[in-house]
């Protein structure tokens, strides 16, 4: 029989028959191991146990205690147990896929019947007696013709139907969980009893379309969400109810700041408190980027389409665009024209504006430029998804030896606007070069080592993704933690050397010829709305002084105390305060309350002691402890805190 060898992680190696199997691989080392083995990583990639290995390879053999790979496999076991206790209770329910997702699974069901949460109910409990049963997970290769007529005859249309859609006529996985069987790519746990029953929950029901297809089917889709420990699941379902305390769409009902309806979907309306902290968020990044050497620039919104087919949007994008047609007077046809869904085409038409020499580069242009993408309907949600958004966008400029300093320079501004804004965490993934690419090896050797180089320089960590880059060059992803711990990613650093290619942007170098300058795509927040969106969930609506759109409310004890409140509020926004009176004949108690639920982050009550002796009395949102400080000292105070951070 033929031998193959295998490598170990400490780099031992062991010869076996050819065809052994990961499982028979574990029991050869220790009993121990074969008890605790879930899968393996052959050659890097995820391997069932129950697989042949058929050529020399790496590998090590996995366990629930590898955080990546017992996670995939409980969520994917999770997904057959739950199709298959559904099909025990509702044996006429028929299956189609079930995937796993962030943070768990779902899978998707044809029944008449609508799922309810006492279903859900009954299905856990069914889940957790297949777990309890401990039933052997076992795998074969069927030929897709005898595949095909098992599913036909047990009524399984969809099965049959996605058999048909797999190209190619390679044999087909098929899996048992007991009885239970499902077509499935794997790999899998080896019995149900190595899936935690305590650390699961199935969360919701939604509609889904059978594969995307809004003529097609509807189906039931049931979430579920799993982890490797109760404790975990419990850790999970808090920060869960935290987020829907701090959901963005209600605190902005609540605080007045914008609305969205059906008349203009996935379009902000923003009202003047919402507008209020767009405004002060647009002059604190303005400040920034004028301070780092960015020059602010505007361009158009509805661009011909013929820079669109020039950049390559057009081909790669069209289906995301809104189409616009005009009729010219004198056209013989109607021209075509797009809402740009990003700005770069039109920075590069900026750039070419005029003869560029070396001495001019690095340019770096920035606009806070206003983009439209059509998103589906099912996407979008509050100011996290729009179709309309402005980007804190900017482009620059430079030869290949100006990449990395450009780079560093982005990640120190960065990561200060980010901790100005209250975010002190946020992770960088390096994506590198993808299969499929233009340029040749050298170039990208170069920006990629220039922009590794740059993380390194700033002594910040790093991840790499490999092969995650775009088509045309490297790029940084800057994901930042929220205050319940959500992962949000934001920030972007792109080398693009294609783009100026395609649209004629040229420089004269020192040696006279005319040279294609690097285009380095970067945006600190990304879309405004999405960002404002995150900063109110982050803060539960609570937003740092200098940011809140309402700072401060001046309310009266007593009628007579009406003029002293309207000299405290001039007073404050000749200060640049943004203070406002509360004169109503309503009880101070009411007042704050009411004022609370709106975040005003400071109250200023005043009576007729606060009168006499020229004081204020000062709550803090949030304190129950009430200060009392002279008139002076309190706008002295306030004036300070509602200045943008770095401003003089």
């Amino acid at each position: 029989m033929a031998q193959i060898s295998l490598t170990f992680p400490d780099g031992n190696k062991r010869d076996y028959p050819a065809g052994v199997t990961a499982a028979e691989v574990a029991a050869s080392i220790s009993t121990s191991l074969a008890k605790k083995a879930i899968s393996a990583q052959v050659d890097g990639k995820h391997f069932d146990l129950q697989w042949p290995i058929p050529a020399d390879a790496s590998i090590a053999i996995n366990t629930l205690q590898d955080e990546a790979p017992a996670l995939e496999l409980i969520r994917h076991d999770l997904a057959h147990i739950m199709a298959r206790a559904v099909q025990e209770i509702w044996p006429e329910v028929k299956v189609t896929i079930g995937p796993v997702v962030a943070n768990g699974w779902y899978y998707d069901f044809d029944r008449a019947e609508p799922f309810t949460p006492e279903d859900l109910g009954a299905i856990e409990k069914k889940m957790k007696e297949i777990i309890n049963a401990r039933d052997p997970v076992k795998t074969e290769v069927w030929e897709r013709d005898r595949a095909i007529a098992y599913y036909e005859e047990r009524g399984e249309p969809f099965k049959v139907e996605l058999i048909e859609a797999i190209p190619g006529d390679e044999p087909l996985r098929m899996y048992w969980h007991g009885a239970w069987q499902d077509l499935c790519r794997g790999p899998h746990l080896q019995h149900t009893g190595q899936v935690p029953a305590d650390a699961f929950k199935l969360m919701s029901v939604a509609g889904a379309y059978w594969r995307g297809d809004s003529n097609r089917q509807m189906l039931q889709r049931i979430y579920g969400v799993a982890f490797k420990n109760r404790e975990d699941l419990k850790a999970h379902l808090h920060m869960l109810e935290e987020a829907a305390k701090r959901d963005h769409r209600k605190l902005g009902k609540e605080m007045e700041l914008f609305h969205l309806q059906e008349e203009a979907p996935g379009m902000v309306f923003w009202h003047p408190n919402g507008w209020q902290i767009y405004r002060t968020l647009e002059d604190y990044m303005r400040m920034r980027q004028r301070a780092a050497g960015y020059k602010e620039i505007r361009t158009p919104q509805v661009v011909d389409r013929k820079l669109w087919e020039a950049s390559g949007h057009w081909e790669a994008y069209k289906e995301n665009m809104f189409i616009v047609e005009v009729e010219e007077e004198h056209a013989k046809e109607k021209r075509i024209n797009a809402l740009k869904p990003m700005n770069c085409p039109c920075h590069v038409q900026v750039y070419n504006q005029g003869l560029k020499s070396y001495r001019d580069l690095p340019l770096r242009l920035a606009e806070f430029g206003s983009c439209h993408r059509y998103e589906s309907s099912g996407s979008m949600h509050g100011l996290m998804r729009v179709r309309g958004f402005v980007q804190d966008d900017a482009h620059i400029f430079c030869t290949a030896e100006q990449i990395e300093g450009e780079c560093a320079d982005f990640i120190a501004l960065l990561s200060s606007v980010y901790k100005d804004l209250g975010f002190d965490s946020f992770e960088i993934k390096l994506s590198t070069r993808p299969d499929v690419r233009i340029g040749s090896d050298e170039d990208w050797d170069t920006v990629e080592t220039a922009l590794e180089n740059a993380i390194k320089k700033v002594g910040a960590a790093y991840e790499i993704d490999p092969g995650e880059g775009a088509f045309y060059g490297p790029k940084l992803d800057f994901k930042l933690t929220d205050a319940i711990g959500r992962k949000w990613q934001c920030g972007t650093f792109q080398v693009d050397p294609n783009l100026p290619n395609r649209l004629g942007a040229e420089y004269i170098g020192e040696d006279g010829a005319k040279h294609r300058p690097y285009m380095l795509h970067r945006a600190i927040l990304g879309s405004f709305e999405r960002f404002i969106g995150i900063l109110i969930e982050n803060y539960a609506g609570k937003l740092p002084f200098w940011l809140a759109p309402r700072q401060v409310v001046v309310a009266s004890i007593v009628s007579d105390a009406d003029a002293y409140v309207a000299e405290i509020v001039a007073a404050l926004r000749a200060r640049g305060v943004k203070a406002e009176a509360d004169t109503r004949n309503e009880k101070i108690n009411y007042k704050v309350r009411e004022h609370s639920v709106g975040k005003v982050p400071v109250i200023l009550a005043i009576g007729m002691q606060e009168v006499e002796a020229r004081t204020v009395s000062l709550r803090r949102l949030g304190e129950t402890r009430v200060e009392s400080l002279t008139l002076d000292a309190v706008i002295d105070s306030l004036a300070t805190e509602a200045k943008l951070p770095g401003a003089a």
